[in-house]
């Protein structure tokens, strides 16, 4: 018997032998073809990694070996998205300088990652929040700017109390930070903004380019909102002065409907509402105001709440039968998106019909399925239809009706086709210190003026107090001799702008940089971009749909029209990982007590263990749950495939032509499996495969004449190097005892011949008037009057269709023969 399996002894003599190898270095040899796989850019937390992180970082650790082993250049690197607020809070919540708390679980999360041997090229590690790296995300921050698409507003922002800074629309969720989960207010604050809705029509038209999932593609479509439509002019009537009114520009992509109107419903935060509400419903509405403005967007939006709102006592005129309809205010209207106002029309719109019949409010029927009113209804028709008791454009379908509405209203001067878009510009302002200082200056003679690209970086400045102050201000306004610079154009006293940019900045452009890391004089170099990018594979959670995936495709095309790409995609395919719930069924928390870490699973069963369960643990888009005993049946089959190769390594002795059939059969339809399920991200039926054929080269073993032969050695090799990519330390060291050529990592993946694949013999299940009596194994070569005879000769089947009429016989070749009988 050979010496039994020992993990730590293996992972101990390995290690160093690959770290001196550079095993893991990007190869560039411009011949061969090249595969860029790249993780989500990771923040380093100070809780480090558990085990449920390596549901992404294994994976596609195990596709980049396979991928170096079909002889492509392959980049796979990594890095720390270091800057932005959770860096920041937890270096507030540990009472240490963010620089020192970054470096520190930088180093914790690396040494995890080599814990459990991902082959990430170290030597381009970067990390976001060193000046090397933000001086060329303050660059494409000028670039943007020079090009028009940064630019500086006012407005009412969210503001975490807690967190003290402005956030985005899409890190407000439920009314709460994303980060912290504190109540958030509005705040009246001069922000900067990316103008990433010039780029809508793109972000969506390019969806149908890449190869990603179908929901995150809706998500983002979604989030972009895009509405093709109409603006009309009501007329808002002023509740107490007769004779004032006011224009009231409404959008509606069903224009058809307009005769259905039978009330408007306005933003609570439309210019409008002081003056359209009666005194008498002044502090109702009030009220309603205060408190819509404390949710945010996307709660308004949500179609799973109920929607609510408050007469504000005043009407409008419907410009087209001239009818006067009451003026509402409803949350779930939102000031930035189309004017601010919807007309309301109960028959055909679901919210409306909801909110109609909980007010009282009319329904008119003005677009029907044949032309004819159904009424009374009893829910909303939204489909298109034929209009009814619409003036001059009744009898017209809803698509004529739309294009002649809006002809109408053009040429009558009160309205006109429009395109609108629900998302906004990009809010990059952060009043916190941890992060890119935004590189501008600002001057009372010049105005602002941005840093002259030779003084970047704009370093940010080391300082003990970097907590925010409740002013709303960054802690960089109070480090006055870092301020106080003289203008760049005109040598007067200026300042800096001390908001910093939000940490999405940072990693909308990582993917470029990992290129050429340490490139000193560009963000990354032009042709070495061109040969790897786009990212051929993308991987990381879904819930950066509507933030950082959106964000980098807008910088990618900004980067593309200036000339610095070849692409508009960054990342050409995405994957999402499901979570990794603890043993109890519950999401991993340190406060439930249920984290589990892989240096304490990589103590007990060896890093070659974890990453073959991680990966058999179930479908890698679906939540799974941590299993004790699943990753001790997983330890089993690891010291089964050690002992079984130890002990059997082969030899040169010859095997019958039908055992070595036998034997090249199983061993090329498992080389063909494994290859598809590993590219098709089925990670789990992969290690499942490799299982079967263990235990068939097992039973091949009982028999020795097996084992000792040149075609088991064959059929070693081909487990080893489809192993290799799973468990790597386990397969190099059977490749040294049983080739003893070279590493296993470095070896040809193994290639499947099609002439293995043709099946001789099939298992043919045989019925009986629809009932399953037999299963045959026929040659695949028999004529169909051979397989009714061998059917007839099984005892099972001749216990039914003894003494009985065979009325008919079906055959279907390698799947199936069935009797008639009576």
């Amino acid at each position: 018997m050979a010496e039994r399996y020992d993990f730590k002894k293996l992972e101990e003599k390995w290690k160093p032998v690959w770290e001196k190898r550079n095993m893991y270095k990007t190869g560039e040899d411009g011949s061969k073809p090249k595969f860029y796989c790249l993780d989500f850019f990771p923040y380093p937390s100070g809780s480090g990694l558990s085990v449920g992180h390596l549901r992404n970082y294994v994976p596609t650790d195990v596709i980049s070996r396979m991928k170096r082993m079909m002889g492509m250049n392959v980049l796979h690197p990594m890095g720390w998205d270091a800057f932005g607020l959770p860096a920041e809070n937890y270096a507030i919540k540990m009472g240490i300088h963010p620089a020192e708390t970054t470096e520190k679980n930088a180093a914790n999360y690396r040494r995890q990652l080599k814990l459990v041997e991902c082959s990430y090229d170290w030597d381009r590690e970067v990390n976001s929040s060193s000046p090397e790296y933000y001086k060329w995300t303050q660059w494409f921050f000028l670039m943007l700017h020079k090009r028009g698409l940064a630019y500086k507003a006012e407005g009412a922002q969210w503001w975490c109390p807690t967190c003290r800074t402005i956030l985005a629309n899409e890190q407000v969720e439920n009314g709460k930070c994303w980060r912290c989960e504190a109540d958030v207010t509005k705040k009246n604050l001069k922000q900067w903004f990316f103008k990433i809705t010039s780029y809508a029509d793109r972000l969506i038209e390019d969806l149908q380019t890449v190869d990603w999932p179908e929901h995150i593609k809706k998500m983002q479509e979604n989030w972009i909102g895009k509405k093709v439509g109409t603006e009309v002019r009501f007329k808002g009537l002023n509740p107490v002065k007769e004779g004032v009114t006011y224009d009231l520009t409404i959008f509606t992509t069903r224009v058809d409907t307009i005769f259905g109107v039978t009330f408007i419903t306005l933003a609570p935060e439309h210019p409008l509402v002081v003056e359209l509400t009666h005194p008498s419903k002044a502090a109702e509405v009030r009220e309603y105001v205060d408190t819509a403005r404390k949710k945010s967007e996307i709660d308004r939006m949500s179609t799973e709440k109920e929607k609510t709102g408050t007469a504000l006592g005043s009407y409008a005129v419907n410009p087209f039968n001239g009818e006067k309809i009451p003026i509402f205010i409803g949350d779930y209207v939102l000031a930035g998106y189309g004017t601010g106002a919807v007309m309301a029309v109960p028959a055909h719109d679901e919210r409306d019909f909801a909110f109609a019949s909980k007010y009282g409010l009319p329904v008119i029927e003005v677009v029907t399925p044949g032309g004819k009113k159904v009424g009374p209804l009893t829910s909303a028709y939204t489909e298109y239809g034929t209009c009814v008791d619409s003036g001059e454009f009744s009898g017209l379908s809803s698509e004529e009706a739309i294009n002649k509405m809006t002809a109408w209203v053009e040429l009558k001067g009160i309205g006109t086709k429009r395109v609108n878009y629900k998302f906004r510009d990009w809010l990059i302002s952060r009043q916190r210190y941890w992060g890119a200082p935004i590189p501008v200056i600002h001057c009372d003679k010049c105005g602002t003026v941005p840093v002259p690209e030779k003084d970047l970086p704009v370093v940010l400045p080391d300082v003990k107090e970097f907590k925010p102050g409740e002013d709303g201000l960054s802690p960089l306004a109070r480090i006055s001799d870092w301020v106080n610079v003289p203008c760049p154009k005109c040598g007067a006293a200026a300042r800096r702008e001390t908001d910093t940019m939000d940490g999405f900045a940072c990693s909308s452009w990582y993917f470029l940089r990992f290129v050429d890391p340490r490139l000193a004089t560009s963000a990354f170099d032009k042709s070495r971009a061109a040969y790897w990018l786009p990212v051929d594979l993308y991987v990381g959670g879904a819930e950066h749909a509507v933030m950082h995936l959106l964000y980098a495709r807008f910088w990618t095309k900004v980067m593309m029209d200036e000339g610095l790409v070849p692409f508009s995609e960054p990342f050409a395919k995405l994957r999402n990982q499901g979570m990794m719930l603890g043993s109890d069924g519950e999401k991993m928390s340190k406060s439930k007590g249920n984290v589990i870490t892989p240096d304490e699973m990589v103590e007990k069963f060896g890093a070659d263990t974890l990453r073959a369960f991680i990966l058999f643990l179930g479908a890698f888009e679906t939540e799974v749950a941590w299993s004790d005993e699943g990753i001790k049946g997983m330890s089993r089959f690891m010291n089964r495939v050690h002992d079984l190769i130890s002990d059997n390594p082969g030899g040169s002795e010859t095997i019958s032509e039908e055992k070595k059939a036998e034997m090249y059969k199983f061993m090329h339809k498992t080389i063909k499996a494994v290859s598809r399920d590993i590219e098709n991200f089925s990670f789990n039926t992969g290690v499942a495969r490799l299982m079967e054929y263990v235990n068939f080269l097992s039973d091949c073993a009982k028999k020795k004449e097996y084992t000792n032969t040149s075609c088991w050695r064959e059929a070693v090799e081909a487990l080893l190097k489809l192993l290799a990519p799973i468990a790597p330390f386990v397969a190099e060291e059977l490749w040294e005892r049983v080739s003893g050529k070279g590493s296993v990592h470095e070896q040809a993946w193994p290639q499947f011949d099609e002439k293995w694949l043709v099946e001789d013999f099939v298992s043919l299940p045989v019925q009986v008037n629809g009932k399953l009596r037999d299963q045959l194994k026929i040659s695949v070569n028999l004529t169909e009057d051979q397989v009714r005879a061998e059917c007839l000769k099984s005892e099972k089947v001749q216990k039914y269709v003894e003494g009985l009429t065979i009325l008919k016989f079906i055959y279907v070749p390698k799947r199936m023969a069935s009797f008639v009988v009576k």
